[in-house]
């Protein structure tokens, strides 16, 4: 399906069963769930909430497969690229064209991580080599400065200059006064480049500075809301949008509380509360979370007004 690179992107988590391995009937009836929204503009396959860094290729040519067998009809599905090298990245690349994806999200290959910023040329090839292998649309993955992957400013000017198939960064630079000046820069160039937030644990603020849409993997549990959220600040109708940031920040404080890492683990076991999932495993070194942490889930959605 044809991809436009603005609104609200949700990415889907991933169930497992006792031994690990993936429950496809249990995650197709999430995205499912996911897709039933109304107002979404595409959902997000085998990226950061579906736990990618311990998928095999196998398994990721299996999840992609079987949520375009689910939604493939009815929503543009984007596939993430997680690989640490460029030709490990083309590989997963034409795999989800093959299969039909309508677009790709690549992350930052881990192996810049020891001083990438300094050599911007690792960036620019990277992406050369990944769009000379597939005419589907890329959405470049920006990280905060502090892990060492994000890109910075002068390259993304560049790889957007040199890889017209980019259309869009998911945005996760973590530094407001960067972010408006991506939106700000980007979405004027001449060949337009457009900013999806990813700025979940601050997303109205983040709205406020009209970024053509968001990505995130909140939207597994709360893509209604998001819906809301960003239509109301399409419209600037603050009062609106205050109303629903006000049953989305009890569940921003929970599920990006530290580590930060258990985010999408808080998730699923949201959905369970919920009785979306039967069950949330989390494949290690992921560990289930405790009753404490559990109840304070089950709070956080009572004060955001969701009930099983």
């Amino acid at each position: 399906m044809a991809f436009i690179a603005e609104g609200v992107i949700p990415a889907t988590l991933v169930a497992f069963k006792q031994d690990f391995q993936i429950d496809t009937i249990a995650s197709r009836k999430h995205l499912r769930d996911v897709a039933d929204v109304n107002g979404l503009s595409a959902i997000t396959v085998n990226g950061h909430a579906s736990e990618i860094h311990a998928f095999t290729f196998d398994e990721q040519q299996l999840l992609l497969a079987e949520s375009l067998k689910e939604v493939g009809g009815g929503l543009p599905l984007i596939n993430g690229i997680y690989a640490d090298g460029s030709h490990a990245a083309v590989k997963v690349a034409k795999m989800a064209a093959n299969e039909g994806a309508s677009a790709l999200l690549v992350f930052p290959p881990n192996s810049m991580s020891m001083g990438g910023q300094l050599c911007p040329d690792m960036a620019i090839n990277h992406f050369k080599i990944i769009a000379d292998a597939t005419d589907l649309p890329l959405i470049l993955f920006q990280y905060p400065a502090s892990t060492g992957l994000g890109y910075p400013f002068e390259t993304l000017l560049r790889i957007f200059d040199q890889v017209p198939s980019v259309v869009a960064i998911k945005d996760w630079c973590n530094d407001p006064m960067l972010h408006e000046r991506h939106i700000r820069t980007f979405q004027s160039l001449p060949r337009r480049v457009n900013v999806l937030s990813t700025h979940s644990s601050w997303l109205m603020a983040s709205l406020a500075m009209k970024p053509a849409g968001l990505l995130s993997g909140a939207g597994s549990v709360i893509a209604d809301l998001q819906v809301k959220l960003f239509n109301a600040m399409q419209d600037n109708d603050l009062a609106t949008a205050r109303r629903v940031n006000d049953r989305i920040y009890p569940l921003a404080q929970a599920f990006y509380s530290a580590p930060f890492l258990d985010m999408h683990n808080r998730m699923k076991e949201c959905l369970v509360l919920l009785g979306r999932l039967d069950k949330a495993i989390v494949r290690p070194p992921l560990q289930k979370l405790g009753k404490i942490e559990i109840t304070y889930l089950k709070r956080a959605l009572s004060e955001a007004g969701l009930k099983n």
